[in-house]
């Protein structure tokens, strides 16, 4: 028997279809955002019921984008191609993660977030002096509702409990956004650092805890915003003296910190100072990383206060909340894409030990054991995807060794993958953004390791599913390459 010999190459081309790069991709949100919105507006009112439909998401949530899209392209101008690229993968990072976790229509408000409920305008009024024997006795029956209130606390939790849609939360804090952007035109920056404050102070509440992932990247754009107003302040003062005439320039891409005047630097202290002074460490936090690249202007090397930060950020209890603290940490620490990344392997390890913390709890306040880490780990799953491809993001081979050996896998390179159990979640995104050849190469140890990695924040055969991709990816790369070699060496 003789078998026929074949060129594969040309057969490729003769059964390919022709194909033209598309300026959209069908899959992608419409362009005609208002059309569309008033066609899921009249949908609502004829059907009350709630439906997600995955196509239609980016719909939900369109004011919020248009303003994402709208922020990218005023930020983009200026700067260089990394930072713009930057820019829009943190863009396209935001839009999936609503996406990704869609909140209800409904939302409850607890007294943590009551920025979001409006208020009456308090009216004064003048009392006389034989009245003040009514307000003493007012004040006696308000302590003793406040000492029931400390009996029962969970009753005046419920009372304290406020239910809004989730259109009048996300138009709220619209609103407060442009309130601070007009006090800051107003030249009213102690009212925009106010109102910034309680917009940050809106992610103490981790109540409902799928619409989280929503209120992060609703209130990180505000403080993006305030942080961008702040450098720009900053970058006037230092530039053009009150006359507005310009005596230096710093738009060059690295200025030294000697180079900045003297009073532009005391008003960049004075505002590093007014964000110290916040009780709320959480609020603390989230208001020097707004203004964090302005460091630029006070210290030669402001990428070490990085790893103060993450210090700090192991005082928060709530394991939600401090996920996505250090999740905004990664963020802002793009503006400096020249600095070690030891920092985000702090967080790494410290999110490890969270995950080891929730998985060894027992029972939870609230039901079912298995449903609640379930779902708790799911929300805090991007902040680990996130932070694990800021750390492997373009790294050389001898970088992702070393990545490897602070990540606890191995206390040399010989001995990769063969250290202690690694969690689960933080495996699967560790291989996902490894080089197929390095997983390939320590096959027989990662699959070890995820067998001894076997704990509740991940299934397993999900990473066992993707060192077998991992694997195949490498068999069709020899194939296609061999198979290409063979075709070269064919031709006349």
């Amino acid at each position: 028997m003789e078998f026929r010999p074949r060129n594969y190459v040309a057969e490729e081309q003769s059964h390919a279809l022709p194909r033209s790069r598309a300026d959209v991709h069908p899959l992608s949100s419409p362009s005609h955002q208002p059309i569309l919105r008033q066609v899921d507006d009249n949908a609502e009112n004829r059907n009350n019921e709630e439906f997600f439909d995955p196509l239609r998401a980016p719909d939900s949530n369109a004011s919020v984008e248009i303003v994402d899209e709208k922020d990218f392209e005023s930020s983009s101008n200026g700067l260089d191609d990394s930072v713009q690229v930057q820019t829009k993968e943190w863009t396209s990072f935001k839009r999936l993660l609503m996406q990704r976790f869609p909140a209800s229509k409904m939302i409850s408000v607890s007294s943590m977030s009551n920025t979001i409920v409006r208020s009456g305008k308090c009216i004064k009024v003048s009392v006389p002096f034989n009245l003040f024997l009514l307000l003493l006795i007012s004040l006696v029956v308000s302590l003793s509702t406040h000492l029931e209130e400390l009996d029962d606390p969970q009753k005046s939790s419920e009372e304290s409990t406020k239910v809004i849609t989730r259109q009048e939360y996300v138009s709220r804090l619209h609103e407060l956004k442009d309130e601070i952007n007009r006090a800051w035109h107003n030249e009213d920056r102690v009212e925009s650092l106010k109102l910034s404050i309680k917009v940050a102070r809106l992610l103490m509440d981790t109540s409902v805890l799928n619409f989280y992932p929503t209120l992060f990247v609703l209130v990180t754009d505000v403080l993006d915003m305030l942080g961008d107003m702040v450098w720009e302040r900053i970058m006037q003062k230092a530039e053009f003296a009150e006359d507005g005439a310009k005596f230096c320039s710093l738009r060059a891409e690295y200025f030294a910190a000697s180079d900045v005047p003297t009073d532009a630097k005391e008003t960049c202290y004075n505002w590093f100072c007014k964000v110290g002074t916040i009780r709320e460490l959480l609020l603390r936090i989230y208001l020097e990383l707004a203004i964090f690249p302005c460091w630029h202007f006070l210290i030669e090397q402001p990428a070490k206060s990085l790893q103060r930060l993450v210090m700090m950020t192991r005082g928060l209890a709530d394991p939600l909340a401090s996920a996505y603290c250090r999740l905004y940490i990664a963020h802002r620490a793009q503006k400096f894409p020249s600095c070690d990344t030891g920092y985000l392997i702090t967080c790494v390890n410290d999110i490890k030990l969270m995950f080891t913390r929730i998985s060894s709890t027992k029972e939870t306040a609230h039901g079912s054991f298995a449903d609640s880490t379930r779902s708790l780990v799911s929300l805090m799953e991007p902040s680990v995807e996130f932070i694990m491809k800021s750390i492997l993001n373009d790294a050389s081979p001898r970088r992702v060794d070393k990545v490897l050996i602070e990540l606890e896998l191995g206390r040399s390179q010989e001995e990769l993958f063969r250290g202690s159990p690694c969690v689960s979640i933080v495996l699967h995104h560790l291989l996902k953004e490894l080089a197929t050849d390095i997983v390939c190469f320590h096959a027989v140890d990662i699959l070890h390791l995820i067998k001894c990695s076997n704990d509740n924040s991940y299934d397993q055969y999900l990473n066992y599913r993707l060192v077998g991709l991992r694997l195949s990816e490498q068999i069709f790369e020899f194939h296609f390459h061999d198979r290409r070699k063979s075709s070269v060496v064919a031709e006349p």
